[in-house]
């Protein structure tokens, strides 16, 4: 006998263990993101119970209370009680009613939470007493196994629901099979929003368990909050979730190029393994995209950067005239190209853009502008030849374009300089 408990002790143990594992690895939503306020509801009921097998009884009246919580939008486990108070013999058994009291633990997987049909399945075990021959013949008999079942929720409000169930409970015995119980409830949600907003619908019944509908990591909520799509993983397509991006890389899931380097943050964080909130991961001087898509170097190597200039020339409207005060800056970078012969530069222009920016009248202006670079090189003596002008509009900003404002920062001519050295090497060239 006392073997025969300790396995329904352990089959007890077993399921407990079971509900809450399964519970949080098929969780959608992290425990943190549902409110701690709307999780444990209590559910009273009043059903029948049923036996079949060689018990002497009929069935009767069975009254059950379970305290339940939600560990997410799918897992729930339920603790509980029964009470069936007045069970009688078909063939008489003392010639009296007998009491069955039970102990229930289940575990509830919901297939929609958040519709106001709220079915699910239910699986755990329980723990029954009585006496005089309920069970078996003799007196104060126990039994323990398992049960299953399913049930449904019908959720009136944030707060109240009707409810179903069915169960059915077997031990293997001798003299007890099987037993059904039935029953028909209420249950009421903690912190659901109270029951004066019956015109609710059921999608919003349990709105604070946090739904996350694309399984990004993001409760709806959330992605509402901050502008992404709660039906789309990835709002911006970089490659990465926005719930990667808002959790744990911290990058902007609205802007496929957080740091405005010209590689993705999908493609910094899962093919070159480079910083997708820093420019320039190795600090060489070049930033990743730049290095990656133009001069095939190692993003995460210093000493294969490039040498940069990067000069902030301020023309006049619509004009390609370098003015005066511009002059020392380019004179370094001729100072370079006069003594590595054999070096090479690309000159590149780059643009700002505004809300009624043209983008063809930005890209010929840039180009335009990188060109009258390279013209004034060429006439200070550095061999042509060894220089190339490209002029990218606005395509290719180095921070956050100001529609309204405008930002200098993305005004700019860029020359790379490939077989002088890195940034590091500039000031052999001196000033």
């Amino acid at each position: 006998m006392k073997n025969r408990y300790g396995r329904m002790i352990g089959i007890t143990l077993a399921v407990t263990a079971a509900t809450f594992v399964m519970a949080q690895e098929e969780s959608e939503v992290p425990l943190s993101e549902i409110d701690q306020g709307s999780r444990w509801y209590i559910s009273p009921g009043v059903g029948m119970i049923f036996f079949e097998g060689s018990q002497p009884v009929d069935e009767g009246l069975n009254m059950v209370l379970r305290l339940g919580y939600d560990f997410t939008e799918h897992w729930s486990t339920e603790g509980g009680v029964s009470w069936a108070p007045n069970i009688t013999g078909s063939s008489g058994f003392g010639g009296k009613a007998q009491n069955v009291n039970g102990l229930l633990l289940d575990g509830l997987y919901h297939f929609d939470r958040f519709e106001r049909f709220d079915p699910y399945l239910a699986a755990g075990v329980g723990y029954f007493r009585a006496k005089d021959r309920v069970f078996s013949n003799g007196d104060d008999h126990i039994v323990m196994g398992p049960r299953v079942g399913a049930g449904f929720f019908y959720h009136l409000t944030d707060s109240w629901s009707l409810r179903a169930d069915a169960r059915t409970f077997v031990v293997a015995d001798d003299h007890f099979e099987t037993m059904y119980m039935a029953d028909l409830g209420l249950a009421y949600r903690f912190g659901g929003g109270g029951s004066d907003e019956a015109e609710i619908s059921g999608t919003e019944v349990l709105t604070n368990l946090a739904k996350d509908t694309d399984g990004d990591g993001l409760t709806d909520e959330k992605e509402a909050e901050i502008g992404t799509d709660p039906f789309q993983k990835d709002t911006d397509g970089d490659g990465l979730t926005d719930g990667e991006e808002y959790l744990t890389y911290k990058t902007d899931p609205l802007n496929p190029d957080s740091d405005f380097d010209g590689l993705t943050d999908g493609q910094e964080v899962l093919k070159y393994k480079t910083m997708p909130l820093v420019r320039d991961t190795d600090k060489g001087g070049v930033d990743d995209g730049h290095e990656v898509i133009e001069d095939k170097t190692d993003p995460l190597d210093p000493t294969d950067d490039l040498m940069l200039f990067e000069v902030y020339i301020q023309f006049d409207y619509d004009t390609t005239i370098i003015k005066p005060e511009y002059f020392q800056e380019i004179d370094q970078i001729v100072r370079v190209l006069n003594r590595k012969k054999n070096a090479t530069a690309v000159i590149e222009g780059h643009a700002d853009r505004r809300t009624r920016s043209s983008k063809k009248y930005n890209q010929d202006l840039s180009e335009r502008r990188a060109q009258a670079v390279l013209s004034y090189m060429a006439g200070k003596g550095v061999n042509p030849d060894s220089l190339s002008a490209v002029g990218y509009g606005f395509t290719r900003p180095k921070v956050q374009p100001d529609l309204v404002n405008g930002n200098p920062e993305n005004r700019r001519v860029a020359v790379y300089i490939r077989g002088a050295g890195t940034n590091a090497d500039k000031h052999k060239y001196g000033k």
